[in-house]
Order: C-alpha cells, then sequence, then structure tokens
C-alpha cells in the first residue's frame, strides 16, 4: 500500500465520519476517498426511478456526501489521482460523465464505482461498511468464495475488482482501531474481495 490506497467510506457511517475521518487523515500512506451515496441516494431510490437518469443522480448523491466528509477539515476535489501525502476525497460525478465507464443500473453503486478509481489507479481498496465483513454460517469469512452473492457489496463490484486486478477489503468503519491497523499494513478482521 506504500503507494496509496482507495477508500471507499460508506453511506451508512454518516454518524461516524468524524472518527473515520480523523483516522483517514493521519495514514501513514496517501489516501484517496471515495464517498457513498449514504441519505442523498436513498432519496433518488425513493424517487422510484432507474436507468440513466438514476445513475446520474445518485453519482451526484457522492459528490453532496463527499462535501458532508469535507466538512473535517480534508479537502475534496474531482481529481481522480492519489495525493502525494495524506487524504483527499475525490468528488466523482465530472470524471464519471467523461469516462461512463459503468452500467446505468440500481446493481453499481459507489462500491463498483470505488473499484473502478482503483482499477485506474492501481491501487488497493478498503470498503469501510457497518458491518465486519461478510458473512456465511455466523462466521466472518476471511475470502469471499466464488459464486457467492451478497448484499454486502453491489452486484458489480466483483466484476470491477476482477477486471483491474484490484485486491479489495471489506472492514468495519466502526472499528476506528481496526482502520489504522489496516492502514498501517497490520492484518485485521474482515473479507477479501477478489
Amino acid at each position: 500500500m506504500s503507494r496509496g490506497v482507495v477508500v471507499k467510506v460508506g453511506g451508512s457511517l454518516m454518524d461516524a465520519a468524524d472518527t473515520v475521518m480523523q483516522v483517514l487523515a493521519a495514514s501513514p500512506v496517501p489516501v484517496l476517498i471515495v464517498p457513498g451515496g449514504g441519505v442523498f441516494a436513498n432519496d433518488v431510490r425513493g424517487l422510484g426511478i432507474d436507468g440513466t437518469a438514476a445513475h446520474w443522480m445518485a453519482v451526484a448523491a457522492m459528490d453532496q456526501y463527499g462535501w458532508f466528509l469535507s466538512a473535517s477539515g480534508v479537502l475534496a476535489e474531482d481529481a481522480c489521482s492519489m495525493p502525494e501525502a495524506g487524504a483527499r476525497i475525490f468528488l466523482p460525478y465530472r470524471v464519471l460523465r467523461e469516462a461512463d465507464p459503468l452500467p446505468h443500473s440500481w446493481d453499481v453503486t459507489s462500491d463498483a464505482i470505488s473499484a473502478w478509481v482503483a482499477g485506474q489507479l492501481g491501487c488497493p481498496l478498503i470498503l469501510l461498511k457497518s458491518v465486519d465483513g461478510i458473512f456465511s454460517g455466523g462466521e466472518l469469512l476471511t475470502e469471499m468464495p466464488e459464486g457467492m452473492e451478497t448484499d454486502v457489496i453491489d452486484p458489480c463490484c466483483r466484476d470491477v475488482l476482477r477486471r483491474y486486478a484490484v485486491p479489495a477489503m471489506i472492514i468495519n468503519g466502526r472499528c476506528p482501531d481496526r482502520l489504522s491497523a489496516c492502514l498501517h499494513g497490520i492484518s485485521v478482521p474482515g473479507t477479501r474481495v477478489r
């Protein structure tokens, strides 16, 4: 991770954003933060629309959550590049409108978008969620099995990870010590997705 890591901050972590952002700002490796959609994307879902209009509205919702995260003092920009040091928030709308790399459906969320960003940068991905990872039979899986379906990541995410050979890890963003350890290269509970 010495060249940097992409970290997707899930919208479900909105109430823990200050703590999450403090840990990310103190990272020993460069971090590009991809915001989830959170309540802003949920508002789009609630409108009952899909396809192209819903896709771009949901991507715009990621920008809104990114601005919310920037209230912590971390810079937010629309540049899809790794900062030289520290952390920066990526506002994806402009870049995604230009590249348009993913299907326009609800199978694509900020999970698949963050996988695409990590693929463009050649960096690993940490998916911060409000869960420890993927469970099966009450046990936390260290790796997501082939062919397994889950609602922890979106249906398109794994395909994008594979397309760009991005190693990814789902960890609980509500455990700041776990996140900090992961950024320091220490193994933590979570689920690897390949």
